[in-house]
């Protein structure tokens, strides 16, 4: 199929594709699904309102074609999609995927690196807000420590995985684990990413004053460590990276909040049920599963896709206000994928 390379309103390409391939998650944390919302006996999809891997191959396939070149597995819980090993060899496999990669908790890396690897998954971006075991129980709202998640990135970076981890820095919850998680993955040489706390959904309590910016938690590792500034490497590359002068480690920092990259945002989104989105804080979608399931043929998908980019002009993160954040109804992080 011929490459059609498209741009939004703002001039920006779609490069990126991030595919939600569940809304289940095993963790409960407070900024993406809080358990005082998302319960035992909370009504999670049916799996016959997600997209198949067929369809998803398809619609991988398609958004390639329009210059997509990277692809990233989220959720929910990515792992917990049975048979996922099936759809990385299928995208794995796609002519014009230059990249792929998949966000995970970890939890379940243990059982899954191998598998995932043999199918040609080799980058891991595994989320962790904290080193301290009862502070990382407490966040991630099951209990569950550090420790394991600790050991399952070893097990995956000895599988052969490039390992890079996140980390949601919240005032008042685990900025102390600043220095400590920096320290950590130093020494392991596993770079960190210092994520700011972003309004994503309508459920976590965001607030300004929450917010810990690069600014701050730059200032806190000179103040520790000799580093020095990157650049970017591409067009549309969100982190803004630093190396350790001593040993050539890195870190990163996601600034959605005080320094907007929405100016080369190249992201399209697909939900786990098939609706595509062109920003993280969108209010609706395109409904592409109903399209799919209602027969739709290829250069159908492809009109419709490209229609909805072409008139994007989505900036939310260089408008943001205390207002515009408590009153934008947003799809939730855990249905959206992050």
């Amino acid at each position: 199929m011929t490459t059609l390379l498209i741009q939004d309103q703002l001039h920006r390409p779609m490069r990126d594709l991030r595919i939600s391939v569940t809304d289940r998650c095993n963790f409960r944390c407070s900024y993406c699904m809080p358990k005082e919302l998302f319960g035992d006996d909370y009504a999670f999809l049916p799996g016959s309102e997600l997209l198949t891997f067929d369809e998803i191959r398809r619609l991988t396939r398609l958004f390639v074609s329009l210059g997509v070149t990277k692809i990233r597995l989220t959720g929910g819980e990515p792992l917990l999609r049975r048979e996922l090993p099936v759809l990385v060899q299928g995208i794995s496999a796609m002519g014009g995927v230059e990249d792929m990669g998949l966000t995970t908790n970890g939890v379940l890396l243990g059982q899954q690196a191998e598998p995932l690897y043999a199918a040609g998954l080799r980058r891991l971006n595994v989320s962790l807000d904290a080193l301290d075991p009862e502070l990382f129980g407490k966040m991630n709202g099951r209990g569950l420590k550090s420790g394991i998640i600790l050991q399952n990135i070893d097990h995956a970076v000895n599988t052969g995985f490039e390992v890079k981890v996140n980390m949601v820095v919240q005032r008042g919850v685990n900025e102390s684990e600043i220095e400590p998680m920096a320290r950590y993955f130093k020494e392991k040489r596993i770079t960190l990413r210092f994520i700011e706390f972003m309004d994503v959904g309508n459920d976590n309590g965001w607030s300004f004053k929450k917010v810990v910016t690069k600014k701050e938690i730059l200032e806190r590792l000179q103040s520790s460590f000799e580093m020095e500034a990157l650049g970017h490497s591409y067009f549309g590359e969100v982190a803004e990276r630093y190396r350790y002068k001593d040993n050539g480690a890195e870190v990163g920092f996601i600034t959605s909040v005080s320094e907007s990259f929405c100016s080369s945002c190249t992201r399209a989104r697909l939900s786990s049920d098939g609706k595509f989105y062109t920003c993280l804080f969108a209010s609706s979608g395109l409904d592409l599963r109903a399209l799919l399931r209602g027969g739709a043929d290829d250069a159908s998908l492809l009109k419709a896709i490209r229609a909805v980019w072409e008139q994007r002009s989505d900036r939310y993160s260089d408008e943001r206000t205390e207002q515009t954040a408590r009153s934008r109804t947003k799809i939730g992080m855990s249905y959206i994928g992050g």
